[in-house]
């Protein structure tokens, strides 16, 4: 007699949690991005539009924003997951969709983007993270 929920149920949290692992690993590597941007490296052509190799300092202090807000979204994500618990569960929920709209605009900012080099690394990295927050939010 087999006791639990039937195997279809854990081979669909192992996959939730996969894409939950999955979205906070991409996150985790942009986080070292704007940690290095926000440390001077030239890598600006790739973020904030692309107009400055080195970033200015207030471009710089929106980077080491981005660090701890990336941290959070990725705690969403693997909220959703049931890894973690550190909002209530219709809050995480909603504030999942909110998160799915932010990384879908940011595709349509990043194809707008004068410089050719955000738009061709930035823009599948964030269609990746709303994809990824697509199959995330229902959860």
């Amino acid at each position: 007699m087999i006791v639990g929920p039937p195997p279809s149920h854990h081979y669909r949290a192992r996959v939730i949690l996969g894409v939950a692992v999955a979205g906070s690993a991409l996150l985790g590597c942009l986080a070292v991005f704007q940690l290095l941007l926000a440390g001077g490296a030239p890598l600006g052509r790739y973020a904030w539009g692309g107009q400055n190799e080195v970033l200015p300092p207030r471009l710089r202090i929106g980077s080491a924003v981005s660090v701890v807000l990336y941290g959070v979204f990725a705690l969403l994500m693997l909220q959703a997951a049931g890894a973690v618990a550190v909002l209530p569960r219709g809050a995480a929920g909603v504030a999942l969709w909110v998160l799915t709209g932010y990384f879908a605009l940011g595709i349509a900012m990043n194809v707008a983007s004068r410089s050719r080099p955000e738009r061709l690394v930035m823009t599948p990295v964030v269609a990746v993270l709303t994809a990824l927050c697509l199959v995330l939010a229902p959860h």
